[in-house]
């Protein structure tokens, strides 16, 4: 019994001993690798963040180039029929998105709904107002009627997305 006593007399203090040390080492090592991981995070982040702002630059460019004033100046040309106008004017809509949709992997999802809602809605307002104008009349007449239209909207979808821009870029700083 005596021999018992005096293993357990050495093996529970070093039990002890050793269960101490695993705790620290393992409370030592969780916290480096938290700090690594914050430092990891924070490089990924600042390695990121002038692509970031620079989609952000892109999109306020796109909603700005899909403001109806500047998309007539653009696409309205010489002899041009409603017709034409209308089409040209669906596909400067569109060119300019599909150059700027590798943008959406930057910012928001809900950014991006804002954004396409804003091209989806540019092409509804374009088709409805082309109804109201005979597609044999000259250009110039659909994009009075484009401006009139626009002027007597309730909201502005380009307004929107270029507040919704600002808004989440400012979450940046």
């Amino acid at each position: 019994m005596s021999v018992f006593l005096e293993i357990l007399k050495i093996t529970l203090p070093a039990l002890v001993v050793a269960l101490t040390s695993y705790f620290i080492i393992k409370e030592m090592l969780t916290k480096q690798l938290q700090v690594q991981e914050q430092k990891l995070r924070r490089d990924r982040q600042e390695n990121t963040m002038p692509l970031r702002m620079q989609a952000y630059e892109r999109i306020s460019l796109l909603v700005e180039r899909l403001s109806l004033g500047g998309l007539l100046l653009r696409t309205q040309h010489g002899n041009m029929q409603a017709a034409t106008l209308k089409i040209t004017l669906m596909l400067a809509v569109q060119q300019e998105f599909e150059h700027n949709i590798s943008q959406q992997i930057y910012v928001s999802e809900k950014l991006w709904q804002i954004i396409k809602a804003t091209r989806d809605d540019l092409f509804q307002f374009i088709e409805l107002v082309s109804e109201k104008v005979p597609a044999d009349a000259p250009a110039q007449v659909l994009g009075e009627a484009l401006l009139r239209y626009h002027d007597q909207r309730d909201s502005d979808p380009i307004a929107t997305a270029q507040a919704a821009i600002r808004r989440e870029a400012a979450t940046l700083f």
